[in-house]
C-alpha cells in the first residue's frame, strides 16, 4: 500500500518518465507515469494556462489510484514545449483535437485512450472523442459555450497578468509566459468568439463520460455540464464537488476516487 499525500491506494507511485514527442516538427513536453501496459492509458489535457508541471502530483496520484499508464503533455507555447507554429485562433480547439492529439497518441503508444481533460483541455478532449475511438472520457470543468462569467473572469485574470504578479508566477512553469497567456486570453476575449459552441460535438459522444466540476467555479456555471449531459449518446456520470476551477487539486480525494471507480468499469 502506498500513501500519497492524504490518499492511500493499492498501487505504488512511479516517477515521471520524459517522452520525446514532435508534432509538425516542433517539440512537445511530455511525460509518462508507468502502469499496466495491458490496459488503456490515461492521457491528460491541461487547462488554458496549464502545463505538465501545473498538474502538480495529480498524474502520479492518478496512476497510483488506477494502476494505469498516465501520459501528460504541454501544448505548444506552454510549459517546456516549443512555441505554436502560428498565432492561436478560435480554431485551435479543433486543430489540437484533430491534428496534434492523434499524432501524440501514436508516438506514445496510447491508442483508444481514456482522455482526462481540464477546462480548455476538456473541450479538446470532447472534440477528439466525438470523432475518434476512445475508451472513456473524463471532463473536469469543461467548456462547450462562452458564458458571461467566463469572459468576466478572464478579463480579471488579464488585469492580474498585466500587473505583473501572475506573469512572474507563470514564468516558473512556462518557458514563454506571454505566449502561454495571450494564446489563451486573446481567443477567449475575441468578440467573435462569443458564439463559439461545442454542443453539436457533444452530441457525437458515444464513449462512457464522467463530468466533474467545482460548485463555485468562477470560469463557468453548471450549465456547461447540463448542456453536455443532455446531448451525449453514451452513458454519463456527473460529480459536483466543493471548490473552484481545479477540482482535481481543490477536491482531490473525491475526484481521484471518482476517476478510479469510473476507469475500473471500462474495458
Amino acid at each position: 500500500m502506498t500513501r500519497i499525500g492524504f490518499l492511500s491506494f493499492g498501487h505504488p507511485a512511479t516517477a515521471e518518465i520524459p517522452r520525446d514527442v514532435r508534432v509538425q516538427g516542433r517539440g512537445l513536453e511530455a511525460v509518462e507515469i508507468g502502469g499496466d501496459a495491458d490496459r488503456r492509458a490515461l492521457v491528460l489535457l491541461h487547462e488554458g494556462l496549464g502545463s505538465v508541471g501545473l498538474w502538480r502530483d495529480f498524474p502520479r496520484a492518478l496512476g497510483a489510484a488506477t494502476g494505469r499508464r498516465v501520459v501528460a503533455f504541454s501544448r505548444w507555447g506552454h510549459g517546456r514545449s516549443e512555441r505554436p507554429p502560428a498565432p492561436r485562433t478560435p480554431a485551435f480547439f479543433h486543430e489540437e483535437a484533430r491534428e496534434v492529439l492523434p499524432a501524440l497518441l501514436e508516438q506514445v503508444g496510447a491508442p483508444e485512450p481514456i482522455l482526462v481533460g481540464h477546462s480548455d483541455g476538456g473541450s479538446i478532449a470532447l472534440i477528439h472523442a466525438g470523432e475518434r475511438p476512445v475508451t472513456g472520457l473524463a471532463l473536469l470543468a469543461p467548456h462547450v459555450v462562452v458564458e458571461d462569467v467566463t469572459v468576466n473572469a478572464i478579463r480579471e485574470t488579464r488585469r492580474q497578468f498585466e500587473a505583473g504578479a501572475l506573469r512572474e508566477r507563470m514564468a516558473h512553469h512556462h518557458d514563454d509566459p506571454d505566449a502561454a497567456f495571450f494564446g489563451w486570453c486573446d481567443v477567449w476575449l475575441d468578440p467573435a468568439f462569443r458564439t463559439w459552441s461545442l454542443e453539436a460535438e457533444a452530441g457525437r459522444l458515444a464513449a462512457p463520460t464522467l463530468l466533474i466540476q467545482g460548485a463555485d467555479d468562477p470560469y463557468g456555471t453548471l450549465d456547461q455540464l447540463d448542456r453536455i449531459e443532455s446531448r451525449v449518446q453514451g452513458p454519463v456520470e456527473r460529480l459536483v464537488v466543493p471548490g473552484g476551477h481545479s477540482p482535481h487539486l481543490e477536491a482531490r480525494e473525491p475526484v481521484l476516487a471518482a476517476l478510479a471507480k469510473f476507469t475500473a468499469t471500462l474495458a
